[in-house]
């Protein structure tokens, strides 16, 4: 098999395409494992689809499956397009729903999912949180500073609200951002749906325009924008290799 090591904004990504659509959880824990593997935060299988250019098949390195992932659209559209797989305008299917992108160079610029407040704003363990699905649930919670960042208290929230966590903190109108990652079990460097979380949290409280810069742990700069209902999420992708394997 041919196997393609993708980063969109340090969060990476093993993808590849196929005819055969079924279950590869076991090859998510084994090709992202970092030491005797790939390694990566997820593993995307792209197979045929009826009703869009094709469809995803998305794996956390632990093996488990994720409906959305913003920043794998990115280095999917990309992979697509390079691979002949799409035009450089595409339509794939996702556990979330239909997702456009659109890849210009190194720079893909997706159309998200539309978000669903799950909870209103709450206290819990001295911090004021917004739970929200962005394509996957997204705790959110602005803080003055990214120091407050808290390994153990993200596990513990991830387990009892079963969603990814992050903490974000708003600097002349532009939004940095940390996120512990479900089954990643753990910090990663980015999280395309995390941002656009903090993003939609941020505007809703008037602390960011309908346009923002956003930097998450890796330090690179992406977009997201706000046009009516639609949340756009635009940033550079990197291909890192590709590879074959027995």
């Amino acid at each position: 098999m041919t196997y393609t090591k993708y980063s969109a904004s340090g969060n990476d990504f093993v993808i590849f395409h196929t005819f055969i659509e079924k279950d590869y959880s076991e090859d998510a824990k084994k090709l992202c494992n970092r030491t005797e593997g790939i390694g990566a935060d997820g593993l995307v299988a792209l197979v045929p689809s009826n009703d869009a250019d094709f469809k995803w098949l998305f794996y956390n390195s632990d093996g488990s499956d994720a409906a959305m992932c913003g920043n794998a659209t990115r280095a999917v559209a990309h992979y697509a397009y390079s691979n002949g797989l799409a035009l450089n305008k595409m339509k794939f299917l996702t556990g979330a729903g239909l997702i456009e992108s659109e890849v210009e160079g190194n720079i893909v610029q997706t159309q998200m999912t539309k978000p669903i407040i799950i909870k209103e704003p709450f206290e819990q363990d001295g911090f004021t949180w917004y739970l929200i699905d962005t394509g996957v649930p997204h705790l959110v919670t602005i803080v003055d500073d990214l120091q407050k960042y808290d390994h153990d208290l993200c596990s513990k929230m991830r387990y009892e609200h079963n969603a990814n966590v992050n903490f974000a903190k708003i600097e002349d109108k532009i939004i940095k951002v940390r996120t512990y990652e479900r089954g990643v079990e753990g910090e990663t460097l980015a999280c395309g749906t995390g941002m656009v979380a903090c993003f939609l949290r941020a505007n809703d409280l008037n602390l960011v325009d309908n346009k923002t810069f956003v930097y998450p742990k890796s330090g690179e700069e992406l977009t997201i924008s706000k046009i009516n209902d639609s949340i756009y999420f635009k940033g550079a992708v990197k291909k890192s290799f590709t590879t074959n394997i027995d």
